[in-house]
């Protein structure tokens, strides 16, 4: 356990921010399952906005160091893709 105050305002410092990133990143999947369920369904319109919101959610994450910028270029390249391919052939 922590001795010092200092160290003992860090643990409590670091379970505020635990919570707080654990929501935002339960956000994010939240987010990002949204748009493949939409995609899955073939609603394109649907797809669309949930993939502007997602991206968006996911470029906030980089910039407060939630997740790194790679793991969001690869998160929004990938719903993408599948975007790209339903608009190309609508279900």
């Amino acid at each position: 356990m922590a001795n010092t105050r200092q160290a003992k305002k860090r643990v409590r410092q670091a379970e505020r921010h635990r919570v707080r990133n654990q929501a935002a990143r339960s956000t994010i999947r939240t987010a990002i399952r949204q748009v493949r369920e939409a995609l899955t369904g073939g609603n394109l319109e649907g797809s669309r906005g949930a993939y502007q919101k997602t991206t968006s959610l996911v470029d906030r994450a980089v910039g407060k160091g939630l997740i790194h910028r790679n793991q969001a270029a690869r998160i929004k390249s990938r719903l993408n893709r599948h975007l790209k391919k339903l608009s190309a052939h609508p279900a």
